[in-house]
């Protein structure tokens, strides 16, 4: 929208997300909302699709296992149907939950992955995996022009304050000062990218010409415990934080070779965790009306 020669068509259920993400385009010429479930076919005229859609929070996967499988087949189904129809370059953001329990560290795109087929969180790995597959299909059979992105831990303004991904659950509680839930052992490590890097990659892989799977993330590597600290340190510095139970198959380690999106897009992130953690918790305490707790 902003590049100013751009017709954007969003179709969303708001199952997740919210109309206040995209209220100031809401009235502009070029800006259409379709209030829509991709698990039903969509019949609009595009030249691009980036296919989001996808509950991406345990909380929500896990609320409606069924329809986030749904959402991966006959979402993806829909939308590259759609692709086909009208000859339009389709995108997927599949996810780095496509390695699942990773045995092999930093993660590479030709690592096959370690996951559980029939585990809780199968609905949104294998998901995944079956919609990486559907787009190459299409992509063999049907000459689709697809690009594929594997996206890694994803965070800033605007996420959903109850998202309950690890980012959005230790800043809000801090904020609402409540001890931050770090889940045991807390040496389980993940990396975070900022919201605008991995915008700038995703329309870079759309614009481009390889049609991937590339991993998109930002390689800094951090326990849970060491983010707790950093958002004691940058956010609330009288934060506390308690050990709780684990989540049946959550990965030990996460970390993404980004070696691909240096050579065939350009792309590396820009925004360190200490610079967009602050940027997210601004926004999320304007949102929860608190006053500025950084001081105390």
């Amino acid at each position: 929208m902003e590049g100013g020669h751009n017709e954007v068509i969003v179709a969303d259920n708001f199952f997740t997300g919210t109309k206040d993400n995209i209220r100031r385009w809401i009235g502009h010429p070029n800006f259409e909302l379709i209030r829509h479930d991709v698990t039903n076919p969509l019949l609009v005229e595009v030249d691009q699709i980036y296919h989001l859609a996808c509950p991406a929070s345990p909380i929500f996967y896990k609320y409606n296992p069924v329809k986030t499988t749904k959402t991966n087949v006959l979402g993806t189904l829909n939308m590259l149907g759609l692709a086909k129809r009208v000859r339009a370059r389709f995108l997927l953001t599949s996810t780095s939950e496509v390695y699942g329990d990773p045995l092999e560290h930093p993660q590479t795109e030709e690592y096959w992955g370690n996951v559980n087929p029939i585990g809780v969180r199968s609905c949104y790995d294998e998901g995944k995996r079956i919609a990486e597959t559907l787009a190459f299909d299409y992509h063999r059979q049907h000459g689709v022009e697809i690009r594929v992105a594997r996206i890694f831990n994803t965070y800033g303004p605007r996420m959903n304050i109850d998202d309950g991904r690890v980012v959005s659950n230790f800043i809000a509680q801090a904020l609402r000062g409540e001890e931050m839930t770090v889940q045991v052992p807390g040496t389980q490590t993940r990396s975070f990218c900022y919201v605008s890097d991995m915008v700038d990659g995703l329309i870079r892989l759309m614009e481009g010409n390889d049609t991937g799977p590339i991993n998109l993330g930002n390689p800094g590597e951090f326990t849970m415990l060491e983010l707790a600290a950093r958002v004691k340190e940058l956010v609330v510095p009288s934060a506390s934080w308690r050990m709780v139970d684990n989540t049946p198959d959550d990965p030990r380690k996460r970390k993404p070779d980004i070696s691909k999106a240096k050579a065939i897009l350009g792309w590396e992130p820009k925004v360190t965790l200490r610079e967009g953690l602050p940027l997210m918790a601004a926004d999320f305490q304007e949102r929860l009306g608190l006053t500025d707790k950084k001081q105390q």
